[in-house]
């Protein structure tokens, strides 16, 4: 599984900016917040890593409501 860092564009929740977010999978599963460089509002992050798929999914949303 690759569990190197890079970079995946995700769209804010909020007001629908595109940026890149950093992604390292190094550390394991992840849940983190960054801020929108538009609207400046946080963007919940949640790093699910798959060992059997050998898969890493990141989940964006805004607090509790999942948008993808």
């Amino acid at each position: 599984m690759r569990t190197d860092a890079f970079y995946k564009t995700i769209r804010c929740p909020h007001c629908g900016h595109e940026t890149a977010v950093a992604v390292d999978a190094s550390g394991g599963e992840q849940d983190y917040f960054e801020d929108c460089q538009a609207c400046c509002n946080a963007i919940h992050l949640h790093l699910a890593i798959d060992e059997q798929e050998q898969q890493l999914r990141l989940f964006v949303d805004s607090d509790d409501e999942q948008v993808y």
